[in-house]
C-alpha cells in the first residue's frame, strides 16, 4: 500500500490566514490526475506546527473525503510531547487514514530508550498502523537503526521515511528488520538510489512540484530501471538542490503558487514569504522540471 511517490502536501491557507479547503480538493485532484500514489497530510510540509489541533484533524479529514479512497492518506500525529502525540493520535484514528507518521521529538533531545518508550506509547494507542519518522536535521534527534529494529516489533508500527540521506542507513536498517518493514526515503536528493537499493518509496517534497516527474520516476526505480529512473531523476536535481534553500516549506509554497496549483502561497508565523533572492534559481529549476 505505500510504495512510490507519496507527496507531503502543502497546506494551502486564505488571504487571511483560514485554512482554504477549495484549493486542497483541488490540490488532492492535482495529485491524483498527475499519478501521485500516496499524501503525507499535515505533516512538516503541511505546516503541522502552526496548525491548532482541530485545523491539524479537520485537514486530515478532507483529504480523506477528496481523495474517495483513490489513493491512500497517511496523516502526521507527531510531537515532542508524547501525551500530546498520543492525543493526536487518537483523534486521528477514525478519520479514515491508512497509516500515521510520527516524527521523532524535536528539541527535548531524548534517549534512544526515551524514543523507544514514546514511539510505543503512541502506538499502543490506536489499532492505525504507525510509520516511524527520523529527520535528525531538523530535530536534532535521530533514530538509530537498532532502535527501529527494536520497534519494528510492536504490532502496528510497519515502517519508517528515513530522511538522513544517508543510504548506509537503509542498508542497516534492512539487515535488522523483516522484509515486510516498510522502507522510505524522506530525502528528494537520495531518493531515487534509496529505491534503487531496495526502498520502497519516497515522501517528498519536489512531488509537491513536479508529481508526475516523480511519480514516473519512481515507477522505473522501483522497477530496477537505473537509466529511465535517471534520466528522469536529472530533471528533478535543481528542485530537490533548491527546495531547501530557505525552512521547508517556505521555498515549496512559492513553488506551487507560481504554477497556479494554489492561489495564495502563504505561510503562517514564524515562517515568511521566500526571499526574492532565491526567485530565479527557481524558477529555472521548475522549467528543468518542465512544469513552467
Amino acid at each position: 500500500m505505500f510504495s512510490g511517490s507519496i507527496v507531503a502536501l502543502v497546506t494551502p491557507f486564505s488571504d487571511n490566514g483560514s485554512i482554504d479547503f477549495n484549493q486542497l480538493e483541488k490540490l488532492v485532484e492535482f495529485h491524483i490526475q498527475q499519478g501521485t500514489d500516496g499524501i503525507v497530510a499535515v505533516g512538516t510540509t503541511g505546516e503541522s506546527t502552526t496548525l491548532s489541533m482541530d485545523e491539524h484533524v479537520e485537514v486530515v479529514r478532507k483529504i480523506v473525503e477528496f481523495t474517495a479512497g483513490r489513493i491512500p492518506i497517511i496523516g502526521g500525529n507527531g510531537s515532542n510531547s508524547t501525551s500530546e502525540a498520543i492525543e493526536l493520535t487518537q483523534r486521528l484514528s477514525d478519520t479514515g487514514i491508512s497509516a500515521m507518521l510520527c516524527v521523532t521529538p524535536y528539541y527535548n533531545k531524548p534517549p534512544q530508550r526515551g524514543l523507544v518508550a514514546h514511539f510505543k506509547a503512541v502506538a499502543a494507542a490506536t489499532h492505525i498502523p504507525q510509520i516511524l519518522y527520523n529527520v535528525p536535521g531538523r530535530t536534532q534527534c535521530d533514530l538509530l537503526p537498532e532502535t527501529v529494529a527494536l520497534l519494528s516489533r510492536e504490532k502496528n508500527i510497519i515502517g519508517i521515511k528515513e530522511a538522513t540521506g544517508n543510504l548506509s542507513r537503509l542498508s542497516e536498517i534492512k539487515a535488522l528488520c523483516d522484509d515486510d518493514f516498510i522502507l522510505l526515503s524522506g530525502d528528494d536528493g537520495t531518493g531515487m538510489e534509496f529505491m534503487l537499493q531496495g526502498g520502497d518509496g519516497v515522501i517528498s517534497v519536489t512531488n509537491n512540484v513536479a508529481p508526475k516527474l516523480m511519480s514516473e520516476m519512481c515507477r522505473f526505480a522501483l522497477a530496477n530501471n537505473r537509466e529511465q529512473a535517471t534520466l528522469i531523476n536529472n530533471k528533478l536535481q535543481a528542485l530537490n538542490d533548491n527546495l531547501f534553500l530557505e525552512a521547508n516549506p517556505i521555498p515549496v509554497k512559492w513553488c506551487v503558487k507560481q504554477m497556479s496549483a494554489i492561489q495564495n502561497g502563504s505561510l503562517r508565523l514564524p515562517l515568511v514569504e521566500l526571499d526574492s533572492q532565491y526567485h530565479d534559481v527557481l524558477i529555472q529549476a521548475m522549467k528543468d522540471a518542465e512544469v513552467l
